[in-house]
């Protein structure tokens, strides 16, 4: 039973309402680089590596001057781990994903393909379950569920799922969530988390979803 003053929670207009809600909105990165010609694989998930602990308006550049250089495994295996590094410069640990992604390039250059299971994209040097999900997602097409904080915060926030983690919240949601929107919900959500459902003083009032959210854990809203 809805509280009072809320709606019953229906995913599916979540959604319809979280599409209008973004349209505006500044694209998370990994779409905004498939929106721009660099939607394969290799390029997904060396994108995805570069975006860990660093801003979208950070990583699309970085992403953009390095693709500029290599875009395939060979090309980028190629590269001197310094060149990289130089080219990651204004991301963060440059000279860690340099390594990471030097290795991760000669090894998919000598296997002949990105993996494209989880369990094969984990297995590559500095390879997570978010990153691993956004290269299955975005670069294969294969439903899988990003987890940021984003992602964590808001469905939580929502009471759709209750999960201390973000890799809790990514079991959690598998669970619930239909898997149309397994690749969608990380692209709705990162910029809707970034510009409305925001960690400090969300701003509830002007949100088009207040009727269905359950504000779990909200204290102040903007």
């Amino acid at each position: 039973m809805a509280p009072p003053d809320k709606d019953p929670f229906d995913i599916h207009l979540v959604f319809r309402l979280l599409r209008e809600a973004t349209a505006g909105l500044p694209r998370a990165a990994m779409f905004a680089l498939r929106d721009r010609g660099h939607g394969t694989p290799f390029e997904v998930l060396v994108g995805a590596l570069v975006s860990a602990r660093t801003r979208d308006e950070t990583t699309v550049p970085v992403c953009l001057r390095l693709f500029a250089r290599a875009r395939t495994p060979e090309a980028m295996a190629a590269l001197p781990e310094a060149e990289i590094a130089r080219l990651l410069h204004g991301a963060t640990f440059p000279e860690p994903k340099a390594r990471d992604i030097r290795a991760l390039s000669a090894a998919i250059a000598a296997r002949g393909a990105v993996p494209d299971t989880a369990e094969g994209l984990t297995a590559l040097r500095g390879v997570g379950p978010k990153i691993a999900a956004l290269t299955l997602g975005i670069g294969f097409g294969i439903p899988a569920i990003s987890v940021d904080i984003h992602v964590h915060r808001v469905t939580n926030r929502w009471g759709y799922v209750a999960a201390p983690t973000p890799e809790r919240t990514q079991r959690a949601l598998e669970a619930v969530l239909p898997r149309r929107y397994w690749i969608e919900i990380n692209e709705r959500l990162v910029p809707f988390g970034k510009h409305v459902c925001t960690g400090a003083r969300p701003r509830c009032p002007a949100c088009p979803l207040l009727r269905q959210c359950r504000q779990v854990g909200v204290r102040h809203p903007g």
